[in-house]
């Protein structure tokens, strides 16, 4: 897969595309990643890429020209089929989202800064936009780098354990279940028997309700709608979350309803 980033701050990547697991996918050809400097297609000897806004208002926006001729000039060599802007007015990023990306051969990754991009870039150019959350950043690099690890990690041959992927937190809504390792006790505290038992089917069971537990009690809203398969129901009825989850629910919907 092929990435391409369109940014006034290309040094801001050096570093991060040096390590760990996107370095390799890199190395190992899995992963192309180009970074273009906007500042390079500015059309003025200060190389300006941003002015003050149309009507007054505060900050400034990012001029449409040296954006529109980095994106063409990508398009002359490297011809992304997805061009995605970075900003807080677009669609949550999520999992489900990062692994609808996988889908594209090539992502063209525009870093929004200051108040935003012209508007007049956004409608001709921009295919989507997406946002980290419910916050601000001073500009998309740092949300560039998140979605292309989130995507990278996704990409068959990228992980060493090709299963880390698939049973991540949020890859079917519920959070993770806890992790332990060596060493067996730890300040007093001993890792659940359950998991050095060898019963792998009760070390899943265990697992899964953890997850469950876990959801319900730090992201309650992402059992809305959740399906389980007839073992998991029976084990929930068994242990007594199905009532527990079907409260959760019925409580969401509620608040829903009011707002």
């Amino acid at each position: 897969m092929h990435f391409s980033i369109l940014t006034i701050f290309p040094d801001f990547f050096v570093s991060p595309l040096q390590e760990g697991i996107v370095r390799k996918a890199v190395q190992e050809d899995k992963v192309k990643i180009a970074v273009h400097n906007i500042r390079d297609f500015a059309v003025d000897r200060h190389r300006v890429t941003d002015d003050r806004p149309f009507g007054g208002g505060e900050g400034m926006v990012m001029k449409p020209e040296p954006l529109a001729a980095c994106l063409q000039a990508v398009n002359r060599t490297e011809q992304p089929d997805r061009v995605v802007l970075l900003s807080p007015k677009g669609v949550r990023f999520t999992q489900q989202q990062a692994e609808r990306l996988t889908a594209y051969r090539h992502l063209l990754l525009v870093c929004g800064r200051y108040e935003g991009v012209d508007e007049r870039f956004r409608e001709k150019y921009v295919d989507e936009e997406l946002s980290l959350g419910d916050y601000i950043l001073t500009g998309g690099e740092l949300a560039a780098l998140v979605v292309l690890d989130a995507v990278c990690r996704l990409l068959p041959g990228v992980l060493g354990c090709e299963e880390s992927a698939t049973k991540d937190s949020f890859s079917r809504g519920l959070l993770k279940h806890g992790q332990y390792t060596r060493p067996r006790l730890f300040e007093g505290v001993s890792v659940p028997e359950v998991l050095l038992s060898g019963d792998h089917a009760a070390i899943e069971r265990f697992r899964f309700l953890e997850s469950v537990k876990l959801t319900m009690e730090r992201r309650p809203e992402l059992l809305m709608g959740m399906s389980f398969s007839p073992d998991e129901e029976k084990l929930l009825q068994r242990e007594g979350l199905r009532s527990r989850i079907d409260a959760i629910t019925r409580g969401n919907r509620e608040k829903s309803h009011t707002a």
